[in-house]
C-alpha cells in the first residue's frame, strides 16, 4: 500500500469523524476523534470473532503505517511549532520558574517514582521485568503531552494563569523525557548507565535546541520583516519548521525543543514590525488549520495502536494499575515542589490540583512506546502506555473543565466551553 493511499485513508477518516462529532456528538475536537477512532479499533478486533474481516490485512495496513516514526519524524515538529505560535510570551514569562522546576524536575522525579512503583507491582505479580525496562515507561509516560494539552485545555474554560502553566509545561518537558528515555534506552541496550554521558546527552540535546531554535527563529524573523507578501511569508515558516526540525534531529539536538523556541519567538517577537495584519492573519490561520488536520491524524493513529497490540490479561491489569501510579506520580511532582519551593512552585492548593489533573497525556507517549525494540516486556509497555493515555484523554480530558470551574468558582458556562 502506497503513502497516497494510506494519507487518504487518514484523511477521510479524519473528515468523517470530525463532522460526526461536530455534528451529533459534540465533544471537544481531540477528544471526539479519539473516542470515534477508540471506538472503530475495538470494532475491528472484535469482528474477527461476528465478522470475516481481512484482519491481517488491516494489521498490516497499520503496521505499514509506522506510527511511531510518522509521530516523531514528520507531526511532532509542526504540531509543537503551531501549539508554540499561538502560545503568549507575556502569559508565560511569569510563570517560568514553576514550568522550569516542572519540565525538568518533575520529569526526572515522575520516572524515578513511576520506574519504582511499576518495578515493585511486577516483581509483585511474579514477572520477570528489568528495572531498566520499568523506568523507561516512567520516561515514556511522564511528559505532558503538548499537542493533546493544547488540544484540550484551549477548549474547556481553564483559568488562563492554570492554562498558561500547564501549557508551557508540556511544551517544553517533552524535550526532557525524550532525552531521558533515550538514555535509559542505551543502558538497556548496554547494561550499564555513565551519568558523564547521561549529563552531556541532556545538554546538547536541550541547550542545542533552544539555541537552534533561537537561532532559527532570528533568522526567519528577519527574513520576514523583509517582505510584504503573506503566501511568501507562509511558504517561509512551513519551509523553516520542516527543514529546521530534520536539520535538528540530524545534528543529534532537540528538533521538538527548537521548534517550540522558534515558534513563541516568531509568534510574539515585535510581531507588529515583522509582519502586517493581512499577513499575521494568513499565518496564525495557516497554522491553525494545520494544527487542526495533524491533531485529527494523529489521534486516529494512536487509536489505531489498538490493531497491533498483542493484549494479556496480566498485562491489562498492569495497564490499570500504571493509570494509578501515573496520577500518583503526577500529584508527588506538583505538590513537593510547592512544599519545598513554594518561592519557585507559587500555585496555590485549588491551582495545584487542576495542575494535576490537567497533565494529560497522548500521542508522544504511544510513539516513544512504539520505538522500543522487540520484547516481551515492550508488550506490557505499550498496554500499560495505551491505557494511561486512553484515561487521560477521554476521563481527564472530559473532566477537566468540570473540575476548574468547581475548583476555582468558573461561571458554570466556562467549564462547559467546547463540551455543548
Amino acid at each position: 500500500m502506497t503513502a497516497y493511499t494510506i494519507l487518504t485513508i487518514l484523511i477521510c477518516l479524519s473528515a468523517a469523524f470530525a463532522y460526526i462529532n461536530h455534528r451529533f456528538i459534540r465533544l471537544p475536537f481531540v477528544i471526539g476523534l479519539f473516542l470515534l477512532s477508540t471506538v472503530l479499533s475495538l470494532l475491528v478486533l472484535s469482528a474477527r470473532v461476528w465478522l470475516p474481516l481481512p484482519y491481517e490485512q488491516l494489521r498490516n495496513f497499520v503496521e505499514q503505517t509506522d506510527i511511531s516514526r510518522a509521530i516523531l519524524d514528520v507531526m511532532l515538529g509542526l504540531l509543537l511549532f503551531a501549539g508554540a505560535l499561538h502560545t503568549s510570551w507575556a502569559a508565560m514569562r511569569g510563570q517560568l520558574a514553576p514550568v522550569a522546576l516542572l519540565a525538568i524536575g518533575g520529569v526526572l522525579v515522575s520516572t524515578a517514582v513511576i520506574g519504582g512503583l511499576l518495578y515493585g507491582l511486577t516483581m509483585l505479580l511474579g514477572l520477570e521485568v528489568p528495572l531498566v525496562y520499568c523506568l523507561l515507561f516512567g520516561a515514556i509516560i511522564s511528559p505532558t503531552d503538548p499537542i493533546a494539552v493544547i488540544g484540550i485545555l484551549t477548549q474547556v474554560g481553564v483559568p488562563q494563569k492554570i492554562e498558561t502553566l500547564i501549557v508551557a509545561e508540556s511544551l517544553f518537558n517533552d524535550g526532557v523525557g525524550v532525552v531521558t528515555f533515550i538514555s535509559l534506552l542505551g543502558v538497556a541496550h548496554t547494561g550499564s548507565f555513565d551519568i558523564g554521558h547521561f549529563s552531556m546527552l541532556f545538554v546538547q540535546e536541550a541547550a542545542g535546541g533552544v539555541l537552534f531554535g533561537l537561532g532559527l527563529g532570528l533568522l526567519l524573523h528577519y527574513l520576514m520583516a523583509s517582505i510584504d507578501s503573506y503566501d511568501t511569508e507562509v511558504l517561509l515558516t512551513l519551509a523553516f519548521v520542516l527543514a529546521g526540525y530534520s536539520a535538528a534531529n540530524a545534528l543529534h539536538i532537540s528538533g521538538a525543543l527548537a521548534m517550540v523556541v522558534m515558534g513563541i519567538l516568531v509568534g510574539n517577537y515585535k510581531q507588529d514590525e515583522v509582519m502586517s495584519d493581512v499577513s499575521h492573519e494568513y499565518v496564525q490561520k495557516f497554522w491553525t488549520v494545520i494544527d487542526a488536520v495533524l491533531n485529527a491524524i494523529l489521534f486516529i493513529l494512536v487509536a489505531m495502536v489498538l490493531v497491533v497490540i498483542e493484549f494479556r490479561a496480566i498485562y491489562a491489569l498492569i495497564g490499570v494499575v500504571a493509570v494509578v501510579i501515573v496520577l500518583l506520580s503526577r500529584a508527588v511532582v506538583v505538590y513537593l515542589p510547592r512544599w519545598l519551593l513554594p518561592r519557585i512552585a507559587y500555585y496555590n492548593k485549588k491551582e495545584a490540583r487542576v495542575v494535576v489533573w490537567g497533565g494529560l497525556r497522548g500521542g508522544l507517549s504511544i510513539a516513544m512506546a512504539l520505538s522500543l525494540p522487540e520484547s516481551e516486556s515492550r508488550h506490557m509497555i505499550l498496554i500499560a502506555t495505551y491505557c494511561c493515555v486512553l484515561f487521560s484523554i477521554l476521563v481527564q480530558g472530559l473532566t477537566i473543565g468540570r473540575l476548574a470551574k468547581t475548583i476555582c468558582n468558573l461561571p458554570a458556562d466556562a467549564a462547559k466551553k467546547g463540551l455543548a
